[in-house]
């Protein structure tokens, strides 16, 4: 998962409101020893995306310990684990389990030593950077709890263990594979993710949009090379890319309505071989982020229309004009279902507290998660929450160059606060959704 900012202050007592005592809680804290060795294993045996075979089993094993009806191999590497258990709604769950390539420094005595191959083709040391080891751990304590206490609740519950969401493609993929006819098609979907910029064992909660549409543009700009003494000689397109790179700024400073949050980064800017010679191209790499449909089309189109206009403006002839490619597929923006979110949050603070419950900012990171809903949005109610994993005093002090965030090679959360509190709040969650009848 993408990097994601939330600024929240008051931190330092986050994590010192216990949950209510009840079932729910005294049996996760009952087998937090055995799902986190769970945990450990996970994390030390990670797997890129669309390869998660390993971790397919043990999620599909363990469904299938508890009861689950389960096929393995949907969308690729998916699991889908179905429990009917009466009349009442259909709950879907879901727990993505790629990792990434990154070479894991995190010191930990189970750290991972695993080496893979990305999809760039770079061979490199692979690591749960982004928490999907958590997210795995809790999805099992979920199937198990509500497997073995059926009489708490009516309905369909589908577990859902996702891959690729770190390629936005899982999510896609396991829809293209008849996910909503070969399966009940859910009434709620809910997920979690962990994250560096909470408080461990603290819920976070975003009515409406939660993450972003995410775009990676690539933009060649051409030009006629030649020496780098004779620039009179020749048309620079380094020249034009750079120009480019201020302008396209404006985008979002001028011609975005500044209440509506627009990012568009250049992430890359590679022309030239040597001092002196002036070349015919210049490469630029874009991550564009959005949230309404409409502003990603303006955003791209603006784009476009930027590059075009600063090669116009150089005398670039028009054969030579730039080439804007916007890489397909994209990753579409998540949307919480706004009433059902607000109902979920006011939930959770009952059951954990004002202090471990609370309405936190959107994020530009970006989520595959939504595609479940964009399936059928008229139909399904939508949430995806966060849960902290970073010790309280260090969110207190704010020092975010200092804590190791998603994507890190140094991300080591409080594994055991994520995954207890995570599967505390996905199994509350479902027994209100479904009642006992």
């Amino acid at each position: 998962m993408k990097h994601i900012a939330f600024l929240l202050a008051g931190a330092a007592a986050l994590s010192s409101v216990p949950a209510q005592a009840d079932q729910v809680s005294d049996a996760i804290r009952a087998e937090m020893p055995g799902l986190m060795t769970i945990y450990r294993d996970l994390h030390a045996n990670p797997e890129l995306s669309f390869e998660e075979k390993r971790s397919a089993g043990i999620m599909a094993a363990a469904a299938k310990k508890a009861g689950f009806e389960v096929i393995e191999g949907v969308g690729k590497t998916g699991v889908v684990a179905v429990m009917k258990n009466g009349p009442g709604p259909v709950v879907l769950i879901r727990a993505d389990m790629d990792g990434l390539p990154v070479i894991e420094q995190t010191g930990l005595p189970f750290a991972s030593k695993v080496r893979g191959v990305s999809t760039a083709g770079v061979e490199s040391g692979v690591m749960h950077a982004c928490g999907h080891d958590t997210h795995m751990t809790a999805w099992i304590a979920v199937a198990r709890y509500l497997a073995a206490n059926k009489t708490d609740w009516s309905g369909t519950i589908v577990m859902v263990g996702q891959p690729a969401e770190e390629l936005g493609l899982g999510a896609k993929a396991m829809l293209a594979d008849g996910m909503y006819s070969r399966f009940p098609k859910p009434d709620y979907a809910i997920a979690f993710h962990d994250t560096h910029e909470l408080a461990s064992g603290v819920i976070g909660v975003t009515p409406g949009y939660a993450l972003a549409n995410v775009d990676s543009v690539d933009i060649t700009f051409k030009g006629v090379g030649g020496h780098g003494s004779r620039p009179h000689q020749t048309k620079d397109p380094i020249v034009v890319a750079a120009a480019f790179v201020s302008r396209v700024q404006t985008l979002v400073s001028r011609e975005n309505d500044p209440s509506v949050p627009a990012v568009v980064t250049v992430g890359s800017f590679h022309a030239g071989a040597k001092h002196n010679i002036i070349s015919d191209k210049a490469e630029l790499q874009l991550t564009v982020r959005s949230y309404a449909d409409a502003v990603r089309q303006s955003l791209l189109s603006g784009i476009r229309r930027v590059a075009e206009g600063e090669a116009m403006v150089a005398g670039i002839p028009a054969e030579l004009k730039p080439t804007v490619v916007v890489r397909e597929p994209y990753t579409r923006s998540t949307f919480n279902s706004p009433d059902f979110s607000r109902d979920m949050l006011a939930f959770f603070k009952g059951r954990f507290g004002e202090e471990r419950a609370r309405q936190v900012t959107a994020s530009m990171g970006g989520e595959d998660f939504g595609e479940f809903y964009r399936a059928d949005p008229d139909k399904i109610k939508s949430m995806i929450f966060w849960v902290g994993g970073t010790p309280a005093e260090k969110v207190a002090k704010g020092d975010w160059a200092n804590i190791p965030g998603t994507h890190s090679p140094l991300f080591a959360p409080e594994a055991d606060k994520v995954i207890s509190t995570a599967a505390e709040a996905l199994i509350a969650a479902t027994i209100k959704l479904l009642p006992a009848r």
